[in-house]
């Protein structure tokens, strides 16, 4: 099984990712912005994108090596990754429910003005541009289409361990 954790930047993905590997037993975290980081180390560089996602491998090769390491360890990926564009997710839901992969997305919520705090006020990484300018996508993806093809998980009044302790409970009922 994989479980997804979607969510814009500052939604807390990576931090509740690695918490609820703790909870469920027997899975591991794939964080699939790996795959996109391969492909930018290629030389010379793929045709250049203000994000990898546009690139076309990245969809199957994240299914593909989701499956492998399935195939290879059993158990649960759980994989925080942003996925904003619906086709990209389409891609990504069809070519995993082809290897016949269940997965239990989830999106994690906060209002925007939280998620401008959390990001502006990141010790960790610091204030980013990069991360803001996602706030307006992820709020039009929020309004047609994400939130309707996930279990939203508001994170906005939760801590990452709260938000964690949910979605592990989700998953195992």
């Amino acid at each position: 099984m994989i479980v997804w954790l979607n969510g814009t930047h500052g939604a807390g993905k990576t931090t509740t990712s690695a918490l609820v590997q703790q909870l469920i037993p027997d899975s591991r975290v794939f964080d699939a912005e790996k795959v996109g980081e391969t492909l930018m180390d290629i030389t010379p560089g793929l045709p250049r994108t203000n994000n990898f996602q546009h690139w076309p491998p990245w969809r199957p090769l994240v299914v593909e090596t989701a499956r492998r390491v399935l195939e290879y360890t059993g158990g649960t990926l759980v994989m925080p990754m942003t996925v904003l564009v619906e086709q990209y997710w389409r891609e990504i839901s069809s070519g995993l429910a082809q290897h016949a992969i269940p997965v239990r997305h989830f999106v994690l919520h906060a209002d925007q003005d939280t998620l401008r705090g959390r990001i502006e006020g990141d010790t960790l990484l610091g204030p980013s541009p990069f991360r803001l300018k996602y706030l307006e996508p992820y709020a039009e993806a929020a309004r047609t289409w994400l939130h309707g093809e996930a279990e939203v998980v508001d994170t906005t009044h939760l801590t990452p361990a709260q938000a964690a302790r949910q979605i592990a409970k989700a998953v195992k009922s």
